[in-house]
């Protein structure tokens, strides 16, 4: 699965976004709550532990509490392959744990039927603080991000219809929804609001970067790496700001070349404004030493690969984010040393435990 193409990205997605609209009119009632069972047990509420460092959450945790019963439906649901057209590819299929949730070693990823789509997948961490998802910031709420891989005919290739009829008629998933809901009844919505309650607990925050920061007993870095952090907050930190490592904003970066351009138009396929063009989201840093290789397009192999085009040019874009015009040209100015301290720098951000939580892994 790809989570990453806007759900408006051409005439054809209308049909999705006219069934996003119905469903956002009918999200009062479809809640997966119709029969519900008066003695069956109340769902145990979930606590999300909100790094002290990171900033508020984005998303309403009021409006879908998590629960204990309803992250484990969620998960189950990441981990479905009968979430696709041929019960093949599942959200983990392009979001694997060890490597925070990408298709790693892809430069795109692959779906159905080995078919390719155009981006890089983006990590799952951290979502609950995000207010637009994917590349080009086309999905503006999280409980819509898996209908976008759901309905896409190079990902998964299904329809929600098709996907609740499947589960309706698994004994251990009406179980799972009376559990978490209250009733067997399986709903789009609750289908929907369980793999949230699922990607807003994927949260990692305990990286050495992040216990040094906290001022946690033991915690600390290296001369080079401390070096590295100052050089980042001098060069880099502007556009990834914040412990999330990321402003949320488009920028054009100078990586899409021309012809790249002409199969991937970045943000100007959502707003239609061709200042736009070329412009896609920053990602955040956190576990970067294992989400290779980088850009949209995944043409960057390795972080020396990304530092050294940042130093020594990129394509100078009309639109091209005023922060790298330069009097050298269209760069970050960097030496070799640099670059080196930087990369010793975003190797603090691996979140070692994250990566390894058995709670997020499927088996």
């Amino acid at each position: 699965m790809q989570m990453f193409q806007s759900i408006l990205l051409c005439p054809k997605k209308l049909s999705l976004v006219l069934m996003i609209a119905a469903w956002a009119l009918v999200s009062c009632t479809d809640t997966g709550e119709e029969g519900i069972d008066e003695q069956a047990e109340k769902p145990t509420p979930m606590e999300i532990q909100i790094p002290s460092n990171f900033p508020a959450p984005v998303y309403d945790l009021q409006r879908n509490p998590v629960t204990e019963e309803g992250f484990l439906l969620g998960k189950k649901l990441f981990y479905e392959s009968k979430l696709s057209r041929d019960n093949t590819i599942s959200c983990g299929f392009c979001h694997m744990q060890p490597v925070a949730f990408t298709h790693h070693g892809h430069d795109v990823s692959h779906g159905i039927d080995d078919k390719l789509g155009r981006r890089n997948a983006l990590p799952v961490q951290n979502m609950l603080f995000s207010r637009n998802f994917f590349w080009d910031g086309g999905v503006h709420d999280l409980d819509l991000v898996p209908v976008n891989a759901i309905t896409s005919e190079v990902e998964m290739d299904e329809s929600v219809d098709n996907i609740l009829v499947k589960l309706r008629a698994d004994a251990q998933y009406r179980e799972m929804f009376k559990k978490a809901y209250g009733s067997d009844t399986i709903t789009s919505v609750g289908l929907l609001k369980s793999l949230s309650q699922f990607m807003v607990a994927v949260v990692s925050a305990n990286s050495r970067y992040d216990k040094y920061v906290r001022n946690e007993p033991g915690a600390s870095l290296t001369t080079e790496e401390l070096q590295g952090m100052q050089l980042f907050r001098s060069k880099c930190a502007t556009c990834h700001a914040t412990d999330l490592f990321t402003d949320e904003s488009y920028r054009n970066n100078g990586f899409s070349s021309p012809e790249d351009l002409v199969t991937d138009k970045g943000r100007e396929e959502v707003t239609l404004r061709t200042e736009d063009r070329g412009k896609f989201k920053v990602p955040s840093l956190r576990n970067v030493e294992y989400t290779a290789p980088y850009m949209h397009h995944g043409k960057l192999p390795s972080l020396e690969a990304v530092m050294h085009r940042y130093a020594t040019g990129v394509f100078d874009a009309p639109n091209l984010d005023p922060l790298l015009r330069t009097p050298a040209g269209p760069r970050i100015p960097m030496t070799p040393d640099e670059q080196r301290k930087i990369i010793a720098f975003l190797k603090t951000l691996t979140d070692q435990a994250f990566l390894e939580d058995r709670r997020f892994s499927e088996f």
